[in-house]
């Protein structure tokens, strides 16, 4: 099978809302008037991101989770996305179940895949997305990490941790009971980008960022961009799917050994969650509770914004706790 028989075999459908589909050089895209495009692009690479062994129709999901998952934070509605495809060679079977993730996550959200490459090399994926985003009265709806404000809440949906259980159980870092590594793994693997909350938040939150590399990296790109500080209810983040966090702190229950320091990493420092983590005026608390109940995620106020420059981290009883937690950086 050659290059342009997998495309037009696993990847090629017919254009729905593209003006101009795969088969030419260029793909056409016609937002609708009165819109903005915005546009993401992630890579996986395997070894990096994912294990060689992942299953290939959880790895088609997530190649495009992690970008619906930008087009959340900026509160876009998707379009299409392109893939550019390095494959080591051609697996048939391998490539029917990724190509069976990838659109039965894209047919979910209406997001149609409009062109791309492919290429033989060590396992590598790439995608680029659209989303529309309105203007109103000529100004963009867009949520950005520069516009959160001194008395803001800090929310997250969702809960943090559960993908760097996951991770680190594979790696053989830490013992977990088997249906508790299944929970977690999902959410590892198969992340759920939170698009519908980020367009109910459109015109009620202050900034937004989607969490990928870790609460304390990220929520530190909307404190530079915006110039304020933080204080984070640290214990309010530790709560998990794959387990239950007792309220005193020595009481760890669900099956895992873990202190509650190690929680708090989990937490703060684990990444891959693909949460979203956003600021809003307290006036806005009620309508940030619709918007949590019309798109059906759980959503948490988990600190507030200061004026004071620098990030703060407090436990349960209101004690300053040490800033020793670092997220994800690919070169650091």
């Amino acid at each position: 099978m050659g290059e342009f028989d997998l495309i037009a075999r696993y990847f090629k459908r017919p254009a729905r809302r593209a003006a101009l589909g795969i088969g030419d050089d260029c793909a056409l895209l016609q937002p609708a008037p009165g819109t903005q495009l915005a546009i993401s692009c992630d890579m996986l690479v395997q070894g990096r991101h994912f294990f060689a062994d992942v299953n290939p129709r959880s790895l088609g999901h997530k190649a495009l989770a992690v970008n619906l998952s930008d087009l959340a934070a900026c509160g876009a509605k998707p379009l299409a996305f392109t893939l550019a495809l390095a494959l080591p060679e051609i697996n048939e079977p391998w490539l029917t179940d990724f190509a069976g993730g990838l659109f039965e996550l894209a047919d979910a959200h209406n997001c149609e895949l409009v062109g791309g490459d492919t290429t033989a090399g060590p396992l590598n994926i790439c995608i680029t997305v659209f989303g529309e985003v309105p203007l109103v009265n000529g100004r963009s709806q867009a949520l950005l990490r520069s516009g959160a404000r001194a008395g803001d809440d800090l929310y997250v949906s969702g809960t943090l941790g559960d993908a760097r259980l996951a991770l680190n159980a594979l790696q053989g870092k830490l013992s977990v009971p088997a249906p508790i590594l299944l929970a977690a793994r999902q959410r590892l693997e198969r992340p759920s980008p939170r698009v519908a909350l980020g367009q109910a938040l459109r015109g009620i939150a202050s900034a937004a960022i989607d969490l990928s590399d870790g609460l304390m990296g990220d929520l530190g790109h909307i404190l530079e961009s915006s110039q304020i500080g933080a204080t984070v209810q640290v214990d309010t983040l530790v709560h998990s799917i794959a387990c239950y966090v007792d309220s005193t702190p020595a009481g760890i229950q669900g099956g895992i050994d873990l202190s509650l320091a190690q929680w708090r990493t989990l937490a703060l420092a684990g990444g891959d969650d693909y949460e979203l983590l956003f600021t809003a005026s307290p006036s806005q608390r009620a309508a940030v509770a619709a918007a949590a109940q019309a798109s059906q995620t759980p959503v948490r106020c988990v600190g507030q914004i200061d004026a004071n420059p620098g990030l703060r981290l407090l436990d349960r009883q209101g004690q300053v706790l040490p800033n020793q937690y670092a997220s994800f950086d690919h070169f650091a």
